[in-house]
């Protein structure tokens, strides 16, 4: 049941409520948080800013879990691409010896190759995501929902009793 309702969570975020906009920023926040190791100075901040703003959460939370699974798989090009970023560009050096002297920046774990990756891997993907999403957000409000509920299959779950009972006592919230 765990992955009808996962399914069905992820098509009412499509659906229901918010403005494509606050479901697009969620998603692409929750695509940073979810690339990026989040234990440290800089996971906090980028918690306190999803929280601040005006954006679906339930996206938010799709896309960390969604990118979690993810950013193992890529942790050796972050790696790379950290270590390329911290010793390769020789015009940054000064800025990294700056940061790591200063009081809070080595609370960011900026200095770590893997965090430094994906996070600026997460912050070339920010914008293509966003306006990614804000389009199929769109695009599945204007053709696909209508398509979606034709098929037999949506009736078939929506109809079945078993689906009927779970919901009735997920809804009792007891």
């Amino acid at each position: 049941m765990f992955w009808l309702k996962l399914l069905k969570d992820t098509i009412k975020i499509f659906r229901e409520g918010q403005t494509p906009a606050q479901i697009a920023g969620g998603f692409a926040l929750g695509m940073v948080i979810g690339l990026s190791p989040s234990f440290n100075l800089q996971g906090l901040i980028l918690w306190i800013v999803l929280l601040s703003l005006n954006v679906n959460l339930a996206a938010a939370f799709l896309a960390i879990t969604f990118c979690n699974l993810l950013a193992y798989l890529f942790d050796p090009f972050f790696h790379w691409l950290g270590y390329q970023i911290l010793t390769q560009v020789d015009f940054l050096k000064g800025i990294w010896t700056y940061l790591y002297n200063a009081p809070l920046a080595p609370l960011t774990n900026f200095n770590n190759t893997v965090v430094m990756g994906s996070f600026v891997t997460a912050l070339i993907l920010f914008l293509p995501v966003y306006f990614g999403m804000k389009k199929l957000t769109l695009l599945y409000r204007k053709k696909l929902y209508s398509k979606i509920r034709k098929l037999k299959i949506y009736e078939a779950l929506r109809n079945n009793d078993i689906i009927k009972w779970y919901m009735k006592i997920r809804d009792m919230q007891i």
